[in-house]
């Protein structure tokens, strides 16, 4: 009983080694040619070589996700050269910011609508009121895009300057 105690007792990592098992001869048999791993029925040797299906597709993954990853760490390291050399007044106006929308989460509760609408509409009060000359500049462009594509539903033959296409 203590031997089945034991065997239930080893970790469970233990499963993935593997291990070589020898068998003794018995004492009371002669010794014969030892049978080669080829001969037995249960294994069979793989002919030729063995074939990666999946290279290809790795391959095209990884070419595709490379330059991807590369742009997100350039800008990350950006952004972090630039919070190390940020404009004075930077981080108050980040944390006034940051605190609008937090208060819009805050007053956000129990609607489903004010959620979508409070939170970013109390940090983009707050972004403009932080940043003025930008916001002046934002509105214009956004406003523009915006009639533009207002334009695209109203005139049928206007789907070539519509904003998605170039």
């Amino acid at each position: 009983m203590f031997k089945i105690i034991q065997r239930s007792m080893r970790p469970t990592s233990l499963h993935l080694f593997t291990f070589k098992v020898y068998a003794a001869p018995k004492k009371d048999s002669s010794p014969q040619n030892p049978v080669k791993v080829d001969e037995l029925s249960l294994y069979s040797v793989p002919e030729g070589q063995s074939k990666c299906t999946y290279t290809n597709l790795c391959q095209e993954t990884y070419s595709q996700t490379k330059p991807k990853m590369q742009s997100l760490v350039q800008w990350g390291l950006d952004s972090y050269e630039y919070l190390q050399n940020a404009p004075p007044g930077f981080f108050p106006r980040l944390g006034v910011i940051g605190f609008a929308g937090l208060n819009g989460l805050f007053l956000a509760r129990g609607s489903k609508i004010k959620k979508l609408v409070c939170p970013p509409g109390f940090t983009g009060l707050a972004a403009f009121i932080c940043y003025p000359q930008q916001a002046i500049v934002f509105a214009k462009v956004s406003g523009e895009r915006l009639y533009d594509w207002g334009l695209c539903g109203y005139i049928p033959g206007n789907v070539k300057n519509s904003p998605g296409t170039k």
